[in-house]
């Protein structure tokens, strides 16, 4: 049992500390709706959890022979993440009627994942220490855990998000937020370079 509670411990202080996925959740929430932002939730939720899953199973024995592939892997994260932080602050903050195709889906959220430098030092350190053996029963117990807290802890900044909606009714104030998102998208980048 003691197991299951360090296990959720770190799954929670990996989830709903700030990263770029969750500032992704917190601007959907803001603009498109709690209920519309659960499409990226989700695929947030499972692109990590497969990402752990594939990690635990000896993903992390492939980018330890080969730490080109995880230095490629960070630094193409890192400039996905970059453009995406250019693009929130060029947003003009005006909702369109065609406006549902740009919300976040269920693969954005997980490709999201795949390309954020945190989740994958999330999902290396992880399983790192709570499977390092290998032992499928571990691996899948790890990642059966941390899938109800992820998926907990992104929908906690969507919801917050969502919250927000009522102060955002117009594209000024609207702008003002996706600036500040893509200032903390940006930051949270750097942040993971630098540690």
């Amino acid at each position: 049992m003691s197991m299951i509670v360090s296990m959720a411990a770190f799954a929670l202080a990996s989830s709903i500390s700030p990263g770029p996925v969750n500032v992704v959740a917190l601007g959907s929430g803001a603009r498109y709706g709690f209920t519309a932002s659960m499409r990226h939730v989700t695929g947030a939720t499972i692109g990590f959890c497969l990402l752990l899953l594939l990690t635990g199973l000896g993903l992390h024995e492939l980018l330890a022979r080969w730490p080109q592939l995880a230095s490629a892997i960070t630094w193409s994260g890192a400039a996905f993440l970059l453009f995406m932080a250019y693009r929130l602050a060029r947003d003009s903050g005006e909702l369109e009627a065609g406006d549902a195709a740009k919300r976040p889906s269920l693969a954005y959220g997980a490709a999201m994942q795949w390309l954020n430098p945190k989740a994958w030092l999330a999902a290396v350190a992880g399983m790192g220490t709570y499977a390092a053996n290998g032992e499928s029963a571990a691996v899948w117990l790890f990642t059966g855990v941390y899938f109800v807290i992820c998926y907990a802890s992104i929908a906690c900044w969507a919801w917050a998000g969502a919250s927000l909606q009522k102060y955002l009714r117009d594209a000024r104030r609207v702008r003002v937020f996706n600036l500040a998102m893509a200032v903390l998208l940006a930051g949270s980048v750097f942040l993971l370079l630098k540690g």
